[in-house]
């Protein structure tokens, strides 16, 4: 009987492995918005934790401190084995505004922390972490998307995920007004900081969806175009409504936000409501995309978008049911808690099916 020869590499060449080559294809691909699982898992669990069923979020927080180390991990495996394309990417009008999720992630992942647990030391520590992260990105990023050469057109270089800029604007507004009270020494300063913020959040929405509604309206409209991001256009408003009930409450302490308490209760409201008005909308255009056009609906890492701003709305709603004495908001925050719960299951049942398949595909390659 015959015995087939076993195939060796070339001299000093090593056998090469189908699970290591997927790795590091992901790893090459990695998607810039994928720290949206953070933003999304930890906002779904302070949902679920402010709603009473603090075990659930807890499990949430189980899931979400490995899935934001993991990330983090990858980043940097990316940055040192593939460059170029980081660096592709952070110059790309469409990709590079991704990058923002990981400020968000990092703060929501403090809000996470606090909100749980009250570790004010870590939630600072990851203030200060996604501060300097907002920084660096903000002025790199479109400092670079200004003066480059070679730019597209604004229906092919914008889109919902450009409003990821003002979610990281607003979480930092959001952590940092929410650490401010426990820190009695720095109270006023880390309450400034919050105000500013929250007051960037709002000039950038203003300035953004304004462009993206042209797009929307004035341009030819696919269905590829409708992106799952485009759910941020109402999760924007969401975290600075948060963020705005955040300083609402922190105001008794304060001098400087008493000053200015009556503009702080306008523009909450105002910003929640036009995140409310984007609701029936978006729920419009997934139909037409899905059902109409028969968009195949399929995991996608930018789903994890399209789950953070179900979240975030459940739990500004909650807030500014209690900073403006409006019970009868809290059915509404949660049955927001639900669907984002169930939209987050779906996308991790995705995710995990897809990580299954790849692992199959190269164990049936090997």
């Amino acid at each position: 009987m015959a015995v087939a020869a076993v195939p060796t590499p070339p001299s000093g060449l090593p056998l090469r492995s189908p699970t290591l080559d997927a790795v590091r294809d992901g790893i090459a691909g990695l998607h810039p918005a994928y720290f949206a699982m953070t933003m999304a898992t930890g906002i779904v669990s302070v949902a679920v934790a402010l709603h009473g069923k603090r075990n659930l979020g807890v499990l949430l927080y189980a899931v979400n401190v490995p899935a934001y180390l993991i990330l983090w991990g990858l980043t940097i495996a990316r940055g040192l084995s593939f460059r170029d394309r980081l660096v592709a990417d952070l110059m790309h009008h469409q990709r590079g505004v991704g990058f923002f999720t990981v400020v968000a992630g990092t703060s929501v992942l403090g809000v996470q922390t606090l909100t749980l647990w009250g570790h004010t030391h870590a939630a600072l520590v990851l203030l200060g972490a996604a501060g300097v992260l907002w920084g660096l990105l903000t002025y790199g990023i479109f400092t670079v998307l200004t003066v480059k050469k070679d730019k597209p057109s604004l229906a092919d270089g914008i889109h919902g995920g450009w409003l990821v800029a003002v979610v990281a604007t607003e979480s930092i507004s959001n952590l940092a007004g929410l650490v401010a009270p426990r820190l009695p020494g720095t109270h006023e300063g880390l309450l400034f900081i919050s105000l500013a913020f929250w007051l960037f959040g709002g000039m950038l929405y203003i300035w953004m969806i304004s462009l993206i509604f042209y797009r929307y309206t004035f341009f030819r409209f696919l269905p590829s175009d409708l992106m799952p991001p485009y759910w941020i256009n109402m999760g924007a408003m969401a975290i600075s409504a948060l963020a705005g009930t955040t300083l609402i409450g922190a105001a008794p302490g304060s001098p400087l936000l008493q000053r200015v308490l009556p503009f702080l209760h306008g523009f909450t409201l105002f910003f929640w409501a036009t995140a409310t008005w984007w609701i029936p909308m978006l729920v419009i255009l997934a139909f037409w995309r899905h059902v109409i056009c028969r968009f195949e609906l399929s995991y996608d890492p930018m789903y994890w978008g399209a789950v953070f701003p179900m979240g975030m709305y459940s739990v500004s709603t909650l807030r500014l049911s209690l900073v403006e004495d409006a019970s009868f908001l809290v059915p509404v925050s949660r049955v927001f808690g639900a669907v984002a719960f169930i939209a987050w299951s779906a996308a991790f049942a995705g995710l995990t099916r897809n990580l299954f398949r790849a692992l199959r595909t190269s164990r049936n390659a090997a």
